[in-house]
């Protein structure tokens, strides 16, 4: 299978601790690099994960709490310094534009490269990426200020063929294409061969979820129903749960009440309050709902 992976290079909330860097994600997917939230120290963190900066052309950000994109300044200034050309892309809600154009009139004028602020509503679902690939939707939260979290999809492959069978009945090289697609094959003599005896069925596209700041919010059930893996914030644990109201957050059990609710395969669960000596917490109370689960952390790989 082709690489989908999810890289976690910080997994805490607002507040730094020395435990956890400040959300940020990259999702690698055939070696095209998507991130996903930029607090401080993304740019360290990226450089740990021996990812590669050049592959690195999109980056989505959730919502403008500085503890989701206040990394983007010396992410942008490391980029220039390294002689990069290729244009850089950030996808934000509308906002971006206020926080983001006054640092780069003053600190950025001279880039060698383009930086291209590409805006998006939080409401509704929005189709904000696409290639021959990948489509990435925005999944409307609830949260103190506009945000959203990501559906990254898989395109579905086309069929794949059996070459022993194709050579059997010498398929022309110009209906190769129409049987990848599903069509059946009527050879010279008016013989019909089945699609089914010549092509295998390619892998299921696979889905990977990101739900960052939010209050509890069932809503969100439907768009994320059945994906491979859902990323969930977590910011406390259950006997907070007063404080996640108040503040528009998640406890560990809600999150996992959500993945139980959307039917996903697997939890990672992170946005951890530094509140908490121990993330054990997070992990035992949401497997008591979603066993599947698994607790985020710095330098963790996922492969979906």
């Amino acid at each position: 299978m082709e690489k989908f992976e999810v890289h976690i290079l910080g997994c805490g909330s607002a507040l730094p601790t020395t435990r956890h860097f400040p959300t940020s994600q990259v999702v690698n997917l055939r070696d095209k690099l998507f991130m996903i939230d930029c607090g401080e120290g993304t740019q360290v963190q990226f450089r740990r994960s021996k990812l590669k900066f050049s592959r690195l052309n999109h980056i989505f950000i959730s919502h403008l709490h500085g503890d989701h994109c206040f990394g983007l300044p010396g992410l942008i200034s490391t980029f220039s310094m390294l002689g990069r050309t290729a244009e850089l892309c950030i996808h934000a809600h509308r906002d971006i534009e206020v926080y983001l154009n006054p640092i780069l009139d003053y600190f950025c004028q001279h880039l060698p490269y383009k930086v291209t602020l590409i805006p998006f509503e939080t409401k509704k679902p929005e189709l904000i990426y696409e290639d021959r690939s990948l489509t990435i939707t925005t999944i409307p939260l609830n949260h103190r200020m506009p945000c959203c979290g990501f559906l990254f999809e898989e395109k579905a492959e086309r069929n794949h063929i059996i070459r022993d069978m194709v050579d059997f009945y010498q398929v022309p090289i110009s209906q190769i294409n129409r049987i990848k697609n599903g069509e059946d094959y009527v050879t010279p003599e008016g013989e019909v061969i089945p699609n089914s005896r010549l092509t295998h069925s390619a892998n299921p596209p696979r889905r990977y979820a990101y739900c960052s700041d939010t209050i509890y919010y069932e809503k969100i059930v439907e768009q994320i129903k059945g994906v491979d893996l859902l990323f969930h914030e977590a910011t406390f644990a259950q006997n907070e749960l007063a404080r996640a109201k108040q503040t528009y957050h998640t406890t560990a059990r809600q999150a996992a009440q959500i993945a139980l609710a959307a039917n996903v395969k697997k939890l990672l669960i992170g946005h951890f309050s530094a509140r908490y000596e121990n993330d054990s917490i997070f992990l035992q109370e949401a497997t008591e709902i979603f066993p599947k689960c698994e607790l985020a952390k710095e330098g963790l790989r996922i492969d979906i």
